[in-house]
């Protein structure tokens, strides 16, 4: 593993997940999970967020977009998160979903807005 991607990595994960939640997820890892964690730490958070070409509110908004479309749900709450700590607005959040309504179609809206409130009104901002 490329030790400057993986020190990018966790140091972008941590800026938009929270080291308390980045924490327990490493500390969680075993011999069967770590390879997984490390790995996905250098590929996804410093290979792919560590680029400077699309700066992370941008990549937050994307990411819900994706998520959404795919319907992982529980990734999309993480990410939702994420994406307040990376400036996202609840605005801004309710533009990406009126997108994954537009292409994923509107049961799949209707969950994103039901998470969306929860992360929303549990961080203060509805």
């Amino acid at each position: 593993m490329d030790d400057k991607l993986f020190e990018t990595g966790l140091a972008q994960r941590k800026a938009t997940l929270g080291d308390a939640y980045v924490d327990r997820n490493l500390a969680a890892a075993d011999d069967f999970t770590r390879p997984f964690q490390e790995a996905m730490t250098a590929w996804c958070w410093g290979f792919g967020w560590g680029d400077a070409a699309i700066d992370a509110k941008t990549r937050s908004l994307m990411n819900l977009s994706m998520l959404g479309a795919l319907g992982k749900m529980h990734e999309w709450e993480i990410h939702c998160r994420g994406a307040i700590n990376n400036g996202v607005t609840p605005d801004q959040i309710r533009a990406a979903i009126h997108v994954v309504g537009i292409y994923c179609g509107v049961p799949q809206a209707l969950e994103c807005f039901r998470v969306a409130r929860k992360v929303l009104t549990e961080e203060g901002l509805l």
